[in-house]
C-alpha cells in the first residue's frame, strides 16, 4: 500500500487517533504498508490536519496503529516529510516556511483555512540545515518506538528534499547548492543519520525524476541528478526505492522517453536493490511489470482508498469499489473507513495466514 495523505489529524496534537487504527487495520493485507506523509519537526509541517513523528502523544497514536496492523498480520512504515517550501506562513504565526533558497514553487499550499498559493521560502542556514537533519534522525527513532517495521524516507515530488535537489529551488551558493553532488548532500546526509538509528535493511526511499508544474517543470538537471542519486543509493543497501512513474504528462520535455514504462525500465538498470514501483496501476500492469523484471514489487494508491480488501480482490477476481474523491480529504469516518469489504467466504478466511506467509518474504 502506497503513502495516501488523507487529513484525518484534525486535533491540537497532529496525532493519530482511533480513526487511524481502523483505516490501517482494515488494509493490513496489503502486506507492506507505508503510512502516509508524517512530518519530522513543528518546522516541518505544512499540510493541514496531518500526523507528525515529532512528539510523545504523536508516538503512543502510532503505536496504536502499528499494534492493530500487526495483530492482523501486516508489516507497516513510516515515511518522514518535510514540506519545506510547500508550507505556508499560516502554519508559523506570519513567519516564512524555510527551504534551500527564496524561489517560490508557485504550487497551492493546503492550509487550515483552505488552499492558498505558495510564498517564497526564506533560505536556511547552515545551522537550520543541521537541525533538520538531525530531526529526520529523531523522527526515525520514534517511529521505532512506536512500533513501525520500518521507514521511508520522502525525497519526492515537491517537498523539501525535492528543492534541494532541483536546479530551479536550489540557487544556493555553499556546499549545499551548485552541482549535482552538492544538491544532493541534504539527502544523503539525512540518509545517513536516519541509517545511525534504523538499520538498512528496514529504510527505503521514495524518490524518482517529476515533470509538475511552476519551478518542478522538468529541466535539463533533473534527469542527470535523479541518475547520480539512484546510483548512489545503490551503496547503502537500503530496504527499498519507490519509484514514482509519469504523473503528469512528459511529452515535449527532457523526460518524454520516462512515460509508461520507461521510467522503471530506465531506472531497474541503475538500482540494484529492491525497487517498487508506483502509480497507475492495475492487476494486470502490475504482473507484467514484475514478469518482465523491471520491478520487484508494486505499490498501489488509489486502489486502496476504496477496496480495504484489495489483494483478497485481485485473488479472486473480485470487482472494485469506486473512490467517493469528494470524501478523499474530508474529516471523519466517510469515505474513510466506511468502504465495504467482500463478503467472508473459506478462501477470505485463511487470507491473514498467506498474507503473514507472504510478507515473511518481503525486505526485513
Amino acid at each position: 500500500m502506497a503513502p495516501l495523505t488523507r487529513m484525518r489529524a484534525s486535533n491540537p496534537e497532529h496525532a493519530p487517533t482511533q480513526l487511524h487504527v481502523e483505516y490501517y487495520a482494515q488494509r493490513a493485507s496489503a502486506g507492506l504498508i507505508i503510512g502516509e506523509c508524517t512530518e519530522i519537526s513543528p518546522d516541518a509541517y505544512g499540510w493541514a490536519d496531518t500526523p507528525g513523528l515529532w512528539s510523545a502523544e504523536q508516538v503512543r497514536g502510532w503505536r496504536r496503529v502499528t499494534d492493530a496492523v500487526h495483530k492482523k498480520g501486516g508489516l507497516m512504515y513510516a515515511q518522514l516529510w518535510h514540506t519545506g517550501a510547500m508550507s505556508h506562513p499560516d502554519f508559523f504565526n506570519g513567519a516564512l516556511p524555510m527551504s534551500a533558497s527564496n524561489v517560490n514553487p508557485r504550487q497551492e499550499s493546503v492550509t487550515p483555512s483552505g488552499k492558498k498559493p505558495t510564498v517564497a521560502p526564506r533560505p536556511m542556514t547552515r545551522d537550520e540545515i543541521r537541525q533538520t537533519v538531525a530531526d529526520f534522525g529523531t523522527a526515525a527513532r520514534n517511529a521505532m518506538e512506536a512500533g513501525f517495521d520500518g521507514v521511508q524516507i520522502q525525497a519526492n515530488y515537491l517537498y523539501l528534499i525535492a528543492q534541494f535537489l532541483n536546479s530551479a529551488t536550489n540557487l544556493r551558493k555553499d556546499e549545499y547548492g551548485g552541482s549535482t553532488v552538492n544538491r544532493a548532500r541534504f539527502l544523503f546526509e539525512i540518509t545517513e543519520t536516519v541509517l545511525e538509528f534504523v538499520e538498512s535493511g528496514r529504510v527505503g526511499i521514495k524518490i524518482g525524476p517529476m515533470n509538475v508544474s511552476g519551478a518542478f517543470v522538468a529541466n535539463a538537471d533533473t534527469l542527470p541528478d535523479m541518475q547520480h542519486v539512484v546510483k548512489k543509493l545503490n551503496d547503502y543497501d537500503l530496504a527499498h526505492l519507490l519509484m514514482m512513474g509519469a504523473t503528469t504528462d512528459f511529452t515535449g520535455g527532457p523526460l518524454e522517453h520516462l512515460a509508461g514504462d520507461g521510467m522503471f525500465q530506465h531506472f531497474r538498470k541503475l538500482y540494484r536493490g529492491h525497487l517498487i514501483a508506483n502509480v497507475d496501476m492495475t492487476q494486470e500492469r502490475a504482473n507484467r511489470l514484475i514478469k518482465a523484471g523491471l520491478t520487484d514489487s508494486v505499490a498501489f494508491g488509489r486502489s486502496f482508498i476504496a477496496n480495504p480488501d484489495l489483494p483478497e480482490r485481485f485473488l479472486t477476481g473480485a470487482p472494485l469499489n469506486e473512490v467517493n474523491w469528494s470524501t478523499v480529504y474530508a474529516p471523519g469516518p466517510e469515505g474513510y473507513t466506511d468502504y465495504p469489504a467482500m463478503p467472508r467466504s473459506p478462501l477470505h478466511e485463511d487470507f491473514p495466514e498467506r498474507t503473514r506467509r507472504q510478507t515473511e518474504l518481503l525486505p526485513s
